[in-house]
C-alpha cells in the first residue's frame, strides 16, 4: 500500500484550480475573546455542494481515463460525498450512481439526484453499504470511488489544510472533523509539509468514537453505526489508508457529545452568521473543550460543512 504524500495534494490543487472554490478563512473576536486563543476558521462550508468533499472527489473522477468517463462513477455516502460524487460527474460530463441510506437528510437526498445522479437507497442499520455498491459496480462496469479510503480523495481533502496555512501561516493546532478520515489524514499531510510543530487533532461524536479507539488499540476498531445528530461522521470505521496516516502524523484524535454540537452550530449562527451542519461544527467544539490548554496558540478550525434541513437546523437550534 502506497500512502498519499504531499506532492499528491500539490497535485490535486492544480487540478481543482479553477473547479473548486478557495473558501474564506474567517476570524472572530468573540471566539477569541471567549475562548482564550486566536481561531482561524477554514469554511468549506462554502465549497461547491456545501462541504469540503468536492475536492476529493473531483480530484479523483478527473483522473478517470476515457473508458472509465464513459461507464462513470459510483459511490456509497451519507450525503456529502454523494453530492461531490454527483457535481463531479456531471462537470466532467459522466453518469454516477450513489448508494445512500433512507434515513440521509432531504436536503441532501434532493441535491445529490439534482446533480443528475442515480440515487439507491439502502437501510444503513441492516444492510451493508459497501456490498452493495460493489456488487451495482461490478454489474454496470463502473468505477468505484469510496467516501475516504482512496489515495486521490485523501489528496483532494488535504487541499483545504494547504489552503488554510498558506494563508495563516503556521498554526499551534489544527482541528478536523473525522468520520472516515479524509479529511484527517489529507491535513494531516498538509500541516506535516508546511507546519510540522502543528499538533493535528481528528474529532469525532462520543457516539462513534472508533477512530480514537484505533489510535489506541493501534489496529482499526470496528463498531456498530453510531447514533449521532453529526450524519457525516455516522462511519463504523477508519480506512487502511486514513488509519496508516493518522497513525503517524495525528497527534490525537477526541471526541464531543452531540449537545456541544448544537452550541456551536448555535455560535456560527448567531456571532458568525453561518450555517454549519453538525458534522461541521465537530472541530469547533473540540477547540473549545480544550481551551484552557490553547491559550494564546493560533489554532486551525476547518468547518467541514454546511449542509442540513432547514426544518431540522430550527429544531436542533430551538432544542425541540
Amino acid at each position: 500500500m502506497q500512502l498519499p504524500t504531499y506532492e499528491d495534494v500539490v497535485a490535486a490543487a492544480a487540478r481543482l484550480d479553477g473547479h473548486a472554490h478557495r473558501t474564506p478563512v474567517l476570524r472572530s473576536a468573540t471566539a477569541d475573546a471567549r475562548w482564550g486563543a486566536q481561531f482561524f476558521f477554514k469554511c468549506e462550508n462554502f465549497q461547491r455542494m456545501g462541504a469540503f468533499k468536492f475536492r476529493g472527489a473531483f480530484n479523483a473522477l478527473s483522473r478517470f481515463d476515457a473508458a472509465q468517463r464513459r461507464a462513470g462513477a459510483i459511490t456509497f455516502s451519507s450525503g456529502n460525498h454523494a453530492q461531490a460524487v454527483a457535481l463531479s460527474a456531471q462537470l466532467l460530463g459522466m453518469p454516477a450512481v450513489i448508494v445512500m441510506p433512507q434515513d440521509a437528510p432531504a436536503a441532501k437526498l434532493a441535491a445529490t439526484r439534482g446533480y443528475g445522479a442515480e440515487v439507491v437507497l439502502y437501510d444503513r442499520f441492516t444492510e451493508d453499504r459497501e456490498a452493495l455498491t460493489q456488487r451495482l459496480a461490478t454489474e454496470r462496469g463502473m468505477t468505484l470511488i469510496p467516501p475516504y479510503d482512496h489515495p486521490d480523495v485523501i489528496a483532494g481533502q488535504g487541499t483545504a489544510a494547504k489552503e488554510l496555512l498558506e494563508e495563516t501561516g503556521p498554526l499551534d493546532y489544527l482541528f478536523v472533523c473525522l468520520g472516515g478520515g479524509g479529511l484527517t489524514s489529507g491535513s494531516a499531510l498538509a500541516a506535516r509539509a508546511l507546519a510540522p510543530q502543528c499538533k493535528v487533532y481528528g474529532v469525532e461524536p462520543e457516539a462513534g468514537n472508533d477512530g480514537q479507539q484505533s489510535l489506541r488499540t493501534g489496529s482499526i476498531v470496528r463498531i456498530a453505526t453510531p447514533k449521532t445528530i453529526a450524519d457525516g461522521a455516522q462511519t463504523q470505521y477508519l480506512g487502511d489508508y486514513t488509519f496508516a496516516i493518522i497513525r503517524r502524523d495525528v497527534h490525537d484524535i477526541v471526541t464531543v457529545s452531540d449537545a456541544q454540537l448544537v452550541e456551536c452550530m448555535r455560535f456560527f449562527a448567531e456571532r458568525m452568521k453561518m450555517v454549519v451542519e453538525p458534522t461541521g461544527c465537530l472541530a469547533f467544539a473540540a477547540a473549545c473543550a480544550a481551551a484552557p490548554a490553547i491559550q494564546g496558540a493560533r489554532v486551525g478550525v476547518i468547518v467541514s460543512g454546511g449542509n442540513v434541513d432547514l426544518a431540522r437546523y430550527a429544531e436542533l437550534l430551538s432544542g425541540s
